[in-house]
């Protein structure tokens, strides 16, 4: 990985005296970075797919980054170990970056943990790069239900570089026909020998349901999709199966994938997959405990990569098809969205999850999660009713994320 630092400093510029005075940083970047020192001035010469930042080195640079301003890398961080009175002229320039309604990171502070932010940036920013040129099939149409999901494909294609495309859920209907027995029977025989059980789904109902799996398959192959979200309650109609298993095995696969056609759950989850490489639970919350600040998760479909056991059900709302009831380790989470019609706000919070429930009025994954953040939030403010719910903390990476892109945490 390469890191390409954008040197001011007061008086002549010899990279060889700004390593030296700056080697217990340095040093420890290279760890982890190519580096690159580059005095402002020649700035230009830095490729501009590049990862980079301004190090301000020492005092007496205000005047010189005002001047070439226009050359620092947005969104703008400011690096300084604050040798040479280089936090006071960083402070000094945050302040007028500031006055310009401009945000401005400082990384700053001991050197493991500076570089450790850089890291966390570097994640950020290369998880956004490889979003650009993404591209999400959105097969059938958004549930009715959804009325505060819509997504303006123009302006999330601004923002964030992806291109929602729109299939008809006729083309998964005649790749559904298409597929023979033999494409699917060992493949649906292995799924059911991995399960802990089976209730409710009989043997013809699970060829359905991988005879879906595998069209949907066909056709994120033949579109190029990089991820999908499905109109599932409409296939159920049409094909009378389900896309729980299709949306499980997909996802287990690496392709995010998403249920009933929800337009801000899939760029949520796609985010998921590039910034962590970890699938996604997309889940309704479906019931908020304020006392204990609790919240239950529920749905039909989790990846089986996320569960350390499976059993096979049928769907809640319609008992048809196949549903996945998974059984997750308790431990640490992470609770996310991004929404908004422009992609533009979002929920974060940490969490463990306490505990696996078998209601009879959820849907079948049924997951109790401990919130770090108040639980009010899904009752004064809420961005709609799915929520992702990822395995482990990754908060702090998710908020550099969010913050790099300009995004507005939504809170109570």
């Amino acid at each position: 990985m390469n890191l390409y630092l954008i040197i001011f400093t007061a008086g002549t510029y010899k990279v060889e005296q700004v390593y030296e005075k700056h080697k217990d940083l340095f040093v420890e970047l290279e760890k982890h970075f190519t580096l690159h020192l580059v005095n402002y001035t020649d700035s230009e010469s830095i490729p501009s797919h590049e990862y980079k930042m301004a190090f301000i080195a020492s005092g007496g640079v205000e005047n010189a980054v005002v001047r070439f301003f226009s050359i620092l890398p947005y969104p703008i961080t400011l690096l300084t170990d604050g040798l040479n009175n280089s936090l006071a002229a960083a402070l000094e320039i945050s302040a007028w970056i500031q006055s310009r309604d401009m945000k401005v990171k400082i990384i700053h502070g001991l050197v493991p943990d500076m570089v450790n932010q850089v890291l966390l940036h570097h994640q950020a920013f290369a998880a956004k790069r490889s979003l650009k040129k993404k591209r999400i099939g959105v097969i059938g149409t958004p549930a009715s239900w959804l009325v505060a999901s819509h997504v303006d494909y123009l302006l999330a294609g601004q923002r964030w570089g992806v291109t929602y495309t729109d299939i008809s859920i006729e083309t998964v209907e005649k790749a559904f026909h298409e597929i023979t027995e033999d494409e699917i029977g060992p493949e649906a025989s292995l799924f059911a020998h991995r399960a802990k059980g089976i209730q409710e789904a009989t043997p013809e109902e699970q060829l359905r349901a991988m005879r879906l799996y595998k069209a949907i398959r066909r056709v994120c192959k033949e579109e190029n999709l990089d991820a999908l979200t499905l109109s599932c309650f409409s296939l159920i109609q049409s094909l009378k199966t389900t896309g729980c298993l299709a949306l499980s095995l997909l996802n287990d696969e690496g392709i995010p994938a998403g249920c009933e056609g929800d337009l801000q759950s899939i760029m949520t989850l796609l985010m998921v997959k590039e910034l962590i490489g970890k699938p996604g639970f997309m889940a309704n919350p479906s019931f908020v405990d304020l006392a204990r600040n609790e919240v239950l998760l529920a749905h039909c479909s989790i990846p089986t990569k996320m569960a350390e056991e499976f059993i096979i059900r049928n769907h809640f709302e319609t008992e048809s098809g196949i549903a996945i009831q998974g059984i997750v380790h308790p431990g640490e989470v992470t609770l996310f969205k991004c929404g908004g019609e422009c992609l533009d706000e979002y929920y974060l919070s940490s969490g463990h999850c306490i505990e696996n429930t078998n209601m009879v009025t959820c849907c079948r994954t049924q997951l109790k999660v401990r919130l770090d953040k108040p639980a009010d939030y899904f009752l004064h403010n809420p961005l709609g009713n799915h929520h992702i719910l990822i395995q482990g903390n990754y908060t702090d990476l998710i908020q550099e994320f969010m913050q790099q892109n300009r995004c507005k945490p939504r809170i109570d």
